[in-house]
């Protein structure tokens, strides 16, 4: 197995601090590594170190000749003046590129939304980069570097911007995309379901050091919490944390548990005592008694965003509702709707038709993407904001009271940091903040959007601890499907056909879905999710009404895909066959005869292949 990427005693220092301190380790042909650690703890600094751009203070990196090495940091260095196809595939002709399965594949994987479709950009593959919105220009940067040959990918959270479907797709990419013994990856992400699903060791960056764990992020878990045990150096409250934690990842989906890449007696052992994250009964009945009955009734609405050309249904004759103490999360691809549909629930966006009623007795707490909220509270100290929302709250989960400084400190604030100015904080920090001044303030509605950008893996799970006691209705958009999994006991979805889906199935039937198309064909019949307070007479109603026009259109797409995937493997035998041929003409060099027969098979095989090249090129447009 080939040694390709080497540190020894590497140490970096940014002013008074010590990021690295002596680290030595080394990456091999057929590592799959994610690296996590707190915000701020040099994992970056790691990936630059091993990319060769970060000057060291000490110690060294070396790199085996001959290696070449991909890397997506969190800036890009794309041309503006590019387009996104020059970006992406650079001056190769569409001919060359549109014949390689795996090009086309990172196209769509990545870009599928992007250039066609809600959220696609102005003029889909000739947009100039420079006319691209941040996250556009993220994932058009990480799709170059899927489309490139490297030997090593260096990847510091590629999973930002991308939806459900995207962290899938990029996860079963990187899977593929070497044999076993061959190629290397380093991935920091907060994603967990994708360390899970990719990463077969993970480094922890912390205090300057990093430790090395076997396996993905259920068994790194598990690996600290044994290692924190036999040490007894881990405070008791983390410690419980980490029992959670491995609680909920033994309980949870089978893929994750099923690995045996830790001792699953350990384990047991481990979290033998430990009840579940939640008891959602006693949650709903206080959540009852503090909301009564009705929480958000959505009836019959319809409401449509954008003018002429442009304009896009996003609900067509919906009807939902959400009952007190229901947990439900949101999925859909970027521009499906799913902020568009939090307003609508708080009264921010009016329906074209229909209404949505909120009860009485409903105080909504909303945690935005932009967190704007805290702009005004920017001069004032972290605990002072949260103390002037509220000084106590009741955590149902334990019947306790707890004061804001301890919101404040199990939400990832240390004494001193509790002290620290709201404009100094990063940006996972702000975003901490003000889930804790939202806490604080009781609401019995609790609308999130996004919360995990920003959060590394520590702290996700501490938030996911803090939500557990809510009792309330909670409301999340996430492309985190493992925060869904954890955090909610149903996940609905905006597919772009007018309705909202319920998805029995979880995020996987999500996915299934969107690879089967049934976004577009299957609102006919798919009812909409229900709340618990829906009778079962109210869900025959509720699919929104379908247009001929669009179900043509659907047909149409299913049929182009399924032929852009026969051409795909005609295109796939005839490549196989070129290249026998053309170790054919070697061996038959000095025969003259035999390798001008050869030869001509050889240009009526090509001719083919361009045929069907520029077959495929049309069905891929028609399939959108």
């Amino acid at each position: 197995m080939a040694h390709l990427l080497n540190l020894e005693g590497a140490t970096v220092i940014h002013g008074a601090r010590t990021v690295l301190d002596g680290v030595s380790l080394g990456l091999d042909d057929g590592a799959r590594v994610g690296v996590v650690g707190r915000n701020g703890d040099g994992k970056s600094t790691l990936l630059r170190v091993l990319a060769g751009t970060q000057t060291l203070d000490g110690g060294r990196a070396t790199r085996s000749r001959g290696t070449t090495l991909g890397v997506l940091s969190q800036t890009d260095d794309l041309d503006p003046s590019h387009t996104v196809r020059r970006a992406v595939v650079g001056d190769v002709p569409d001919h060359v590129w549109a014949s390689d399965a795996r090009i086309r594949s990172v196209l769509d994987g990545l870009l599928g939304d992007m250039l066609e479709g809600p959220a696609a950009a102005p003029g889909g593959a000739e947009a100039l980069v420079g006319q691209l919105s941040g996250g556009q220009r993220r994932r058009v940067a990480l799709a170059r570097l899927m489309a490139g040959d490297d030997d090593v990918l260096l990847l510091d959270e590629p999973t930002n911007h991308l939806d459900v479907e995207g962290v899938a797709w990029l996860a079963e990419h990187l899977r593929t995309r070497w044999q076993p013994s061959q190629g290397a990856l380093v991935v920091v992400t907060h994603d967990r379901w994708f360390l899970d699903a990719v990463v077969e060791k993970t480094w922890e960056v912390h205090d300057g050091v990093v430790d090395s764990y076997d396996g993905g992020y259920a068994a790194y878990v598990l690996a600290r919490a044994e290692r924190a045990r036999i040490a007894s150096v881990t405070a008791e409250r983390r410690d419980n944390l980490l029992r959670k934690e491995l609680a909920w990842l033994r309980r949870g989906a089978p893929a994750r548990t099923s690995k045996p890449r830790f001792r699953i007696e350990a384990a047991n052992a481990l979290i033998a005592a430990e009840p579940p994250p939640r008891d959602a009964f006693a949650l709903s009945r206080t959540a009852t008694a503090r909301l009564g009955k009705d929480v958000v009734d959505v009836e019959g609405v319809s409401l449509a965003v954008g003018e002429g050309a442009e304009r896009r249904v996003l609900l067509d004759d919906v009807t939902w509702r959400l009952g007190p103490g229901d947990r439900i999360g949101i999925v859909g691809v970027n521009g499906s709707g799913k902020t568009t549909l939090l307003r609508l629930l708080l009264g921010q966006v009016q329906p074209d038709a229909g209404r949505v009623k909120l009860g009485k007795t409903v105080v909504t707490g909303v945690l935005s993407q932009d967190l704007r909220e805290l702009d005004a509270v920017a001069d004032q100290r972290v605990l002072e904001t949260v103390e002037r929302e509220a000084t106590s709250v009741l955590d149902v989960a334990t019947g306790k009271e707890l004061t804001a400084s301890s919101v404040v400190e199990r939400l990832g604030f240390p004494a001193a940091r509790a002290w620290t100015h709201v404009r100094d904080l990063s940006g996972g920090e702000r975003r901490r903040l003000q889930l804790a001044r939202l806490l604080v303030r009781g609401p019995n509605l609790l609308l999130l959007d996004e919360p995990t950008n920003d959060l590394d893996t520590d702290t996700l799970a501490a938030v996911e601890d803090v939500l557990d006691g809510f009792a309330g209705t909670l409301v999340v958009v996430s492309h985190d499907r493992y925060l869904l999994e954890r955090t909610t006991d149903r996940q609905v979805a905006l597919l772009g056909d007018g309705a909202i889906r319920d998805l029995p199935g979880g995020v996987e039937e999500y996915l299934a879905l969107r690879h089967a198309g049934a976004g577009a064909a299957g609102a006919a019949t798919s009812s909409v999710a229900s709340g618990s307070s829906s009778s079962p007479s109210s869900r025959d109603d509720q699919a929104g009404p379908r247009q001929d026009g669009a179900a043509a259109s659907a047909a149409e797409a299913r049929a182009a895909r399924k032929e852009v995937a026969r051409l795909e493997r005609q295109l796939a035998k005839l490549t196989e066959r070129e290249a026998k041929l053309h170790d054919a003409l070697a061996a038959s060099a000095a025969d003259y005869a035999a390798a001008a027969k050869l030869d001509a098979e050889l240009r009526e095989l090509l001719s083919e292949k361009e045929a069907l090249e520029e077959e495929w090129l049309e069905a891929a447009e028609a399939a959108g």
